[in-house]
């Protein structure tokens, strides 16, 4: 009777003394030690999940052959067929086992992961989202991989698992890690001023009154930004998300005013007035794309090649950057939102998904889950992948520890250099744990990582405007989904 194993790099082999067994280098199998040659696959969706390492191919003719050393015979093809259908019935007992306990092994319930499941397919249903796509790992594996509803509502077109969506904030991470790993090279200390580097940041101004707007009354600063403020979001830069007026024309001149490059809309924000003062407050800002300008200075690259050369390509995230490829585009996911009268559409206005030239540090990558997770692998694994050093874990703990003090943006959340970091749960109010660090994106996509349990996760929506909803039920279900 066959049985089977599976080794460490989880590929199946099917042996017995008389039995099959797995020829890797022709692809084909040995029954009863003769080599049999399988011609074209039906029940292919079958056997590929009974034997998930390499397919059998059945097709019932009125002969088969099968190879042997010394010359070709012919072989009874309802033996052949019998045969398979009972190794089959065989191991499919023993190979949803395996499904189902594989996961229990990681400390994760997929009877409880269900619930996740179920909260979302009744948004889709409810029309609340469009679709989702969910992304687990836990200890290096994945542990759930699903996706909902739409991609595109429009044109009814189903959400793919290599689904390419917007980052937007999802791409502040990105590049700040490719900061640091100019810090680790020694081009700055994180304590220098901005103004070393950037000449235009040396006299910047201060509202009195961020509701007088960009004309209103300013104050020269009372210190220098330095870049570890560029880093923690303290520099007192704003997004344009505050709701002041100041804030509404900052918005307005950075997002909807044409850009050139990267540097003219850098120097867009350096001709502002700041909300605050370096250093007083917590202040969601767009100090990443002010990093993003200072790779290119140091570098002598575009953020684009950078990014490339540093981390999408020895990280294998080969969907990911600031512009979709023709072949890749019907893999795009546009964005959503609710019409007046309450119901979801495909948002009437879409960024544009090539010819973008502004390589930025605020927002602008698209990627795929299945990308994201990899740069989030490397950020749990101390900055290394495959055997590949990109950043020190001395580096990854600097960067996702709290250093904002009780600049908090949020109960129980402090910030590091690019990821917001849970340092309170009982002030948080969620599941969790410190030391858990994370961001989110403008089209609710969201990601967190969590060193402690070893667990990555990732939502991916698209849909406006932000909400940090979907984020608090990625992470309740997740969390409430381990059992070890």
């Amino acid at each position: 009777m066959p049985s089977i194993h599976y080794d460490n790099s989880s590929k199946l082999y099917i042996s017995t003394l008389k039995g099959c067994k797995k020829d890797d280098k022709l692809g084909s199998v040995f029954v009863n030690n003769t080599r049999v040659l399988l011609k074209n696959t039906i029940f292919r969706g079958l056997y590929k999940n009974v034997f998930p390492s390499f397919e059998l191919g059945i097709k019932i003719k009125s002969q088969y052959h099968y190879k042997s050393s010394s010359n070709m015979k012919k072989i009874n093809p309802f033996l052949l067929v019998f045969s398979f259908f009972f190794l089959t019935l065989s191991l499919l007992p023993a190979y949803a086992q395996s499904a189902r306990t594989s996961f229990a092994n990681e400390g994760v319930s997929v009877e409880r992961l269900a619930r996740y499941d179920a909260f979302l397919k009744q948004e889709i249903k409810e029309g609340r989202i469009a679709g989702a796509l969910t992304l687990v790992s836990r200890n290096g594996k994945i542990v759930h991989n699903t996706a909902f509803g739409y991609g595109s509502l429009s044109e009814k077109k189903a959400m793919q698992k290599d689904g390419i969506f917007h980052l937007m904030s999802m791409t502040k991470p990105i590049v700040t890690a490719a900061f640091m790993m100019l810090y680790e090279e020694g081009y700055f200390f994180l304590t220098d001023p901005v103004s070393k580097y950037l000449p235009q940041f040396k006299d910047l101004k201060v509202t009195k009154d961020a509701n007088a707007g960009k004309d209103g009354p300013t104050e020269p600063l009372n210190k220098e930004i330095t870049i570890a403020h560029l880093l923690s979001h303290t520099a007192g830069f704003s997004h344009g998300l505050g709701g002041t007026e100041l804030d509404n024309d900052i918005a307005k001149a950075l997002y909807f005013e044409p850009q050139e490059d990267i540097e003219s809309r850098v120097n867009t924000l350096a001709s502002l007035p700041l909300i605050g003062h370096p250093g007083e407050q917590w202040y969601y800002s767009a100090s990443p794309d002010v990093l993003a300008l200072l790779i290119e200075k140091f570098s002598g690259k575009t953020v684009a090649e950078f990014l490339q050369e540093r981390i999408f390509d020895p990280l294998e995230m080969s969907d990911t950057g600031y512009n979709i490829s023709k072949k890749n585009q019907k893999r795009w996911v546009p964005v959503h939102n609710l019409n007046k009268e309450g119901e979801l559409i495909n948002s009437e206005q879409q960024l544009p998904v090539e010819g973008n030239k502004v390589f930025g540090g605020t927002h602008g990558l698209f990627s795929t889950a299945d990308d994201y997770i990899k740069f989030c692998t490397m950020m749990l694994n101390k900055g290394s992948y495959k055997g590949k050093l990109l950043l020190s874990p001395k580096t990854i703990d600097l960067m996702t520890m709290n250093q904002t003090g009780d600049l908090n943006h949020a109960p129980g959340q402090g910030f590091g250099f690019g990821f917001g970091v849970t340092v309170n749960l009982a002030d948080a109010k969620t599941l969790g744990s410190v030391g858990q660090y994370y961001w989110s994106g403008a089209y609710c996509t969201y990601f967190f990582i969590d060193p402690k349990e070893k667990l990555i996760s990732i939502l991916m929506t698209q849909l406006q405007p932000y909400s940090d909803y979907y984020n608090q039920k990625m992470r309740q279900f997740v969390y409430q989904a381990l059992v070890d």
